[in-house]
């Protein structure tokens, strides 16, 4: 069922990135990617019992409000969906469905733009919907975890009692990885106090509470890199155990010494493995590592996707002993561009044009 959700999910990716520039309302929003979306979740969109476009919401003194779609189950409305065009973002702030919620006696709302999807309860206050969602799908970003979430939602999987369950946890470890992430990036005097409570047992001051600030950054910094290092090195060693379809090759083509002695010249340095495993490592947000593949020539190291040389993701030119250059592909396979970095770890600053890349082949 998950695998089965998963491809219907990624044909609709490349449905909403191929026809996106052509939908110019919200309106068409609606009927190019959402409705699509609610029966890929196996609800009949054609059954106005079933799936209710347009219903009306009285709220208060206003009447005739209504919101874009109600779900049922057994004749009972489970899932409100208010929709944007694609272009505005999937946010809760001053929207309708806040209002529609507390009369709709649905349990979730979901707000969306066509690719990304915000979920939302209330965990908080009973009937009243909570400000941040506690899940987002993003058809840009499919990742499994995510759909074991939504299996819940679809009309065979259904089952309240299991969402709410799950909802809680989900809301508080999101918040929770968001503070963490941005005491990481910027430590708070609380963060930093706490820490260097634990060894350090005179009064922090002001001044004092400044340097150790600076510290807890470099110290985040290196424990960061240290570990990215280390998982390297422990791929690479594993790497090293496994022989490669592309040396099984070379064994079989012995009789040809022109080959072997082209072959025979290439290096592949470790650093040049390190570099390959940096690129796998940011192109597996959206990426199984089976399709990244390498091919080492004498002048370059060549990282490919699907090992089709049509397809270069990058190519490394580490040759020279002073100089390294990555050459990026996001502007076409024949615009090859070279930037200058001064060490391996320089490869991550290229994530967005490395992404950019892949997505171009895929669409």
């Amino acid at each position: 069922m998950e695998q089965d959700l998963k491809l219907k999910l990624e044909q609709l990716h490349q449905r909403v990135d191929a026809l996106k520039e052509q939908i110019g309302t919200e309106e068409a929003t609606k009927n190019a990617f959402v409705m699509p979306f609610i029966q890929i979740l196996g609800y009949d969109i054609f059954n106005p019992t079933e799936v209710i476009p347009e219903f009306i919401c009285d709220i208060g003194t206003k009447k005739g409000e209504k919101v874009d779609y109600v779900i049922k189950k057994d004749d009972e409305p489970i899932l409100i969906i208010e929709c944007k065009h694609w272009r505005e973002k999937a946010d809760a702030h001053n929207s309708q469905l806040h209002r529609y919620y507390h009369v709709s006696k649905a349990r979730f709302g979901v707000l969306t733009n066509g690719h990304i999807y915000n979920f939302y309860a209330d965990l908080e206050k009973p009937n009243i919907m909570d400000e941040k969602p506690f899940f987002t799908l993003d058809l840009n970003n499919l990742k499994e975890s995510n759909l074991k979430i939504l299996e819940k939602f679809t009309k065979n999987g259904y089952n309240l009692e299991s969402i709410l369950d799950s909802a809680e946890g989900l809301k508080y470890i999101k918040a929770i990885k968001t503070e963490f992430e941005r005491e990481l990036a910027e430590p708070s005097d609380e963060f930093v106090k706490m820490l260097v409570s634990k060894f350090f047992d005179k009064p922090i001051i002001a001044s004092r509470l400044a340097v150790f600030k600076d510290y807890t950054k470099r110290a985040i910094a290196t424990y960061i890199n240290e570990s990215i290092n280390s998982r390297l090195k422990n791929a690479l060693s594993i790497n090293d155990t496994i022989p490669s379809k592309d040396s099984d090759n070379l064994e079989q083509i012995d009789g040809n010494s022109g080959v072997n002695e082209k072959q025979d010249k290439i290096n592949t340095t470790e650093e040049e493995m390190e570099g390959f495993q940096i690129v796998k490592a940011i192109l597996r947000e959206i990426l199984p590592a089976s399709r990244i593949a390498f091919r080492d020539t004498q002048s370059y190291f060549g990282i490919l996707l699907d090992n089709n040389n049509r397809k270069p993701i990058c190519r490394l030119h580490f040759n020279s002993s002073t100089i390294r250059y990555i050459e990026l592909f996001n502007n076409g396979k024949d615009n090859g561009d070279k930037k200058q970095i001064e060490t391996v770890d320089d490869i991550y600053n290229y994530k967005t044009e490395l992404l950019a890349t892949i997505n171009n082949y895929e669409k």
